[in-house]
Parts: structure tokens; C-alpha cells; sequence
């Protein structure tokens, strides 16, 4: 059955800024405190939406949750009018405040976990949305995320849209940040990888420094709600050691599409054996597999880390050459540069390097494969999809406006207490929905 792959990403929320709020993170906590500037950053991933599509790839939008939060801070027993209640809370708890106001949503990777129809029992297209349980700001996200995804993959006869799994340590479940589909078409039954940090209940080696935010649990709950035939799983450990050196999902150390594998040498617990069952089950499936493994000599952890090399998109063009869409931070980084001109150079699987200035997303931890959501869909449920989602000329001319009418240049963590954020930030989001045309979305619509 003939499909392709969409990329739906995260457009930027209007309060975009850098708080600090996630542990293990290193380029997070590193610019904590810093000015943010929330106009530049959904610019930025606008232009390369816009930009890929101009490539002849499949991209869709996912518009921003409302944010600051104000059902998580009066759940948390703050209450009064809106500004009132700002004004309470950026003096008594402002880190609730800096939680609540998060635009975190954004990385749509960690979004919701998603299986195409050639893969499941039902033939439907599943998604799981991410509890996100391991960091309060972004445990808020699920439901929101489930609302909006029902919204867009609507029809009930192609797509299922899941609850998120419980909110337990013992289930974390961080997304398609843990998850890659290989195939050898898109239309094809294919292999899903789901890559975990930790077990609660099967123990083994686990990361010292910082916390393991995926669980085996959470993956195979998944799976198994997704209703992945058998032959179609491979579960595989993400290497301790990495996690504790900030690589906190598996899509800062490994990206994977098709046919093709490319990690770092030290992704993987055990990482042999995980080439051998992704090859030799791709095998089953008639799928050749093809593994680009970056020695620890030439690019180092630290080095992944700070050029967010591995945090790429991995994208096939309809003629079956593959693009790695890139940071700019990967340019400035001499040994990262010079490793991608000889893996261009070599012939391999990766023909191409796209470069993109994503500066604002990455001062916060997330690259080009965080902003996005790869859907796998037939052309039957392409056109299931809600239609003014998919990004084009006209589109990307009315959220240009869009940003430049609502969005502020500048951003301080102090700023968060000013309630007129909150006007803004509805104001944008009231009159985005109608661009979108996906009807009432927020709580305050309706």
C-alpha cells in the first residue's frame, strides 16, 4: 500500500523562555535565567516547516497548548482572578509560575508515541500521548495533546488517539523521543525500536547523575496498546553511561528512518545484539538494514551533546536518497562539520546535509527532531487529516503575520508575572485555531 511519511511540528508558543526546568538537560540548564526571544523561535521553526515542504516533504503544524497554565496552578490551590492569581503566585511560588508558563509543548517528539496502520492488528493508525510524568511542566501537556490530536486525526475508522499511559515512575513514557520505525516502504509492515532508559521491575543498570525518564514498562505498554503484530518490536536499552554525560532521550544519540540506523557508538546497552535483532527481523520482512555508527573517536558524547548531531531528522527523498537536517550548532563544531562532509563524501545511505538555524529551541535542549511528530500515512488518511494543518504557501504567509501581530521579541523569566502575558498568549491562540480552522481547541473557547 502506497504512504509517506508526514512531519507535524511544534509551532512555538508565545511564552517561549528559558526557566531551567529540565533536570538532565544540559543545554537547558545552562541558559537558565537568559532572555528568550519567543517571536524568533517560532519563526525559526516556521521556516523550516516551510522549507522542507518547499522540498516536496509532507509537513503539518501542531499549534502551541495555552499557556501559562492556570488549571495546574489552581489545582495546586491557588485561586482569585486571573491576574490576582499571576500576581499570588509569582510571589509565593514563582517556579510553580515558571512550570505553568512553559512552552515546552513545543517539542512535539514527546508528544505522543505513533504506529501506522500497516503495523497494527486494526489497521488504524495509533497514538499514545506521552505522560511526560518524570518533569511537572511537562506532565500538564498530555491531555491537551490527546484534545488536539483528536482534533486533527478525527475520524475514528483510520485513527486512534489513546489516553496517556498512568502518570507512575514506573510507566515514564517520554514519546517518539524513545521510538523509530524502520521499513523498507512506508507502506509496508516494518520493525518499531523502542529505546528505554530503565526498568522498574526487570532492575539492571540504570544512570547515576540523571534520571532515566523512558521505562521498559512504558514501552511495552505501549506496544501492546498500539497492537503491534508479532516480529514488528524491538525493545533496546539506552547505554547509562550517556544519560548521565545529558543525553536524556534516545533522540540525542541515535536517529533512525527506513532502512538506516545513525547512532553514536555508545548509544546502546548491549549494542551489538540490537544491531543483530533489528537486522535480523528487517530480514524477516524481506528489508535490508543499514547502521551508521559514529566512533567515540571522532565525535564524542560531549560533542553530540553541545552540536545536537543525532537530535536530526533523518528524511527520505521519493527517489530513496536520504537528507540529515541539521542545526547550525553542527557547523560550529569543528569535529561535527568535518564528520558530516566525509559521511556526504562517502556514498553512504545519507546523501545530503540541510543545515537550519534553530538557535532559540536549541539554547532550551530541543533540535530539529524534537520539534517534529513523524506520522506515517496512506493517502486515505492523508486526506482524513484535518486540511488546514498541512503547511504551504498560503499557510505559512498567515502564521508569518500571525507571529509578527502576537508575539514578543523579548522574554525575561521576571516577565512571566506580568498577567498581560495571558491576554496575549489567548489573543494568539483564539485567532491561530481560526488559521488552523480546527474549532474551539482551548479551555477558554469554550
Amino acid at each position: 500500500m502506497q504512504a509517506t511519511e508526514a512531519n507535524f511540528d511544534g509551532l512555538v508558543g508565545p511564552t517561549h523562555n528559558y526557566a531551567g526546568l529540565s533536570f538532565g538537560n544540559v543545554a537547558s540548564l545552562s541558559n537558565e535565567k537568559s532572555v528568550a526571544n519567543p517571536k524568533a523561535a517560532a519563526k525559526q521553526g516556521l521556516r523550516k516547516m516551510k522549507q522542507l515542504a518547499d522540498l516536496g516533504f509532507r509537513q503539518g503544524v501542531l499549534p502551541p497548548q495555552e499557556r501559562p497554565s492556570l488549571r495546574l496552578l489552581r489545582e495546586l490551590g491557588f485561586s482569585g482572578a486571573d491576574a490576582n492569581l499571576i500576581a499570588k503566585v509569582a510571589k509565593e511560588a514563582p517556579e510553580l509560575l515558571a512550570a505553568a508558563s512553559s512552552a515546552s509543548a513545543m517539542w512535539t517528539a514527546n508528544a505522543a508515541t505513533v504506529s501506522p496502520s500497516a503495523d497494527t492488528e486494526d489497521a488504524r493508525v495509533h497514538f499514545t500521548p506521552a505522560n511526560l510524568c518524570s518533569k511537572l511542566h511537562r506532565a500538564i501537556e498530555h491531555e491537551s495533546t490527546r484534545r488536539t490530536l483528536r482534533t486533527i486525526f478525527a475520524d475514528e475508522s483510520r485513527f486512534a488517539v489513546h489516553e496517556a499511559l498512568p502518570g507512575t515512575p514506573a510507566l515514564g513514557d517520554e514519546g517518539a523521543a524513545n521510538h523509530t520505525r524502520f521499513c523498507s516502504a512506508y507502506g509496508e509492515r516494518g520493525v518499531e525500536f523502542f529505546v528505554y532508559g530503565r526498568s522498574e521491575y526487570r532492575r539492571g543498570p540504570e544512570p547515576k547523575r540523571y534520571p532515566a525518564r523512558q521505562t521498559f514498562e512504558a514501552s511495552r505498554a505501549v506496544a501492546q496498546r498500539h497492537g503491534l503484530a508479532d516480529g514488528t518490536t524491538v525493545f533496546a536499552q539506552q547505554n547509562p553511561d550517556v544519560i548521565d554525560a545529558g543525553v536524556f532521550h534516545n533522540d540525542v544519540i541515535a536517529v533512525g528512518n527506513a532502512t538506516t540506523l545513525f547512532c553514536h557508538q555508545l548509544a546502546f546497552a548491549g549494542q551489538s545484539a540490537v544491531y543483530d535483532e533489528l537486522r535480523a527481523k528487517l530480514a524477516a520482512r524481506n528489508a535490508a538494514f543499514d547502521v551508521i555508527e559514529v566512533p567515540d573517536a571522532r565525535v564524542s558524547v560531549a560533542d553530540a551533546v553541545t552540536s545536537y548531531l543525532f537530535n536530526s531528522q533523518l528524511l527520505m527523498r521519493a527517489d530513496g536518497t536520504q537528507v540529515l537536517v541539521v542545526p547550525q550548532e553542527c557547523r560550529e563544531n569543528e569535529r561535527v562539520a568535518q564528520y558530516l562532509d566525509d559521511l556526504v563524501s562517502a556514498s553512504g545511505p545519507i546523501g545530503e546535509v540541510k543545515v537550519f538555524d534553530l538557535r532559540e529551541s536549541m539554547k532550551n535542549g530541543g533540535g530539529p527532531a524534537c520539534l517534529r511528530l513523524r506520522v506515517v500515512l496512506t493517502d486515505a488518511e492523508r486526506e482524513a487529516v484535518a486540511p488546514g494543518v498541512w503547511i504551504d504557501d498560503r499557510l505559512f504567509g498567515l502564521l508569518d503575520t500571525w507571529i509578527d501581530t502576537h508575539y514578543r521579541d523579548r522574554l525575561a523569566p521576571a516577565d512571566l508575572a506580568d498577567s498581560q502575558l495571558l491576554n496575549e498568549s489567548r489573543t494568539a491562540l483564539d485567532e491561530l485555531t481560526q488559521i488552523l480552522r480546527i474549532g474551539s481547541l482551548y479551555d477558554f473557547q469554550r
